[in-house]
C-alpha cells in the first residue's frame, strides 16, 4: 500500500511539472510574438481582413462606396498605423490615413472590380489587408 501511494505522488509531481513547463513555453511564445511585432493572432488577422474581403470581386458602385466608408472608419479608429488601409482607384488614391470623405469618382450605378493586397511576410502588418484596389 505504501509503494502505491508513493507512485501516485510521483505521477502527480510529474504531471504538475509538465503543466508548469507547458505554461512557461506558452508565455514565452506570446512574449516572443510581441517582441517581434507580431502581436496579432491568426484569428485577429482573419477578423480584421473579413471586414474588407467580403467586398471582393465585382461589386456595384453603392457597395464599393460602403467599402470606402468602412476603410475610412477603420483608418480613423485604427490604434496602430499598421492597421491602416489605402484604397486605390486607377492612379488616384481615394482613401488613406486621415481621409474623411468618400470620393465622387465612384458612381452608385456603376460596377467595379475590387481586389486586395496584403502586408508582406516578416513585416509588421504581415497578412493584413493594406491596399484595396478598385478597377472598372
Amino acid at each position: 500500500m505504501e509503494n502505491a501511494s508513493k507512485a501516485l505522488i510521483i505521477a502527480g509531481a510529474i504531471l504538475l511539472a509538465i503543466l508548469i513547463i507547458s505554461l512557461g513555453i506558452l508565455i514565452y511564445n506570446q512574449a516572443a510574438g510581441i517582441a517581434n511585432g507580431n502581436a496579432m493572432s491568426e484569428v485577429e488577422i482573419t477578423q480584421f481582413n473579413t471586414q474588407f474581403t467580403q467586398y471582393e470581386g465585382r461589386q456595384s458602385g453603392s457597395t464599393v462606396r460602403a467599402l470606402l466608408q468602412k476603410a475610412i472608419s477603420n483608418n480613423l479608429n485604427a490604434d496602430d498605423e499598421d492597421k491602416q488601409v489605402t484604397v486605390v482607384y486607377g492612379s488616384a488614391t481615394l482613401v488613406q490615413a486621415g481621409t474623411t470623405a468618400v470620393s465622387d469618382t465612384i458612381k452608385n450605378n456603376g460596377y467595379y472590380n475590387v481586389s486586395f493586397s496584403y502586408g508582406a511576410s516578416g513585416s509588421s502588418n504581415a497578412g493584413l489587408v493594406d491596399t484595396i484596389t478598385i478597377s472598372d
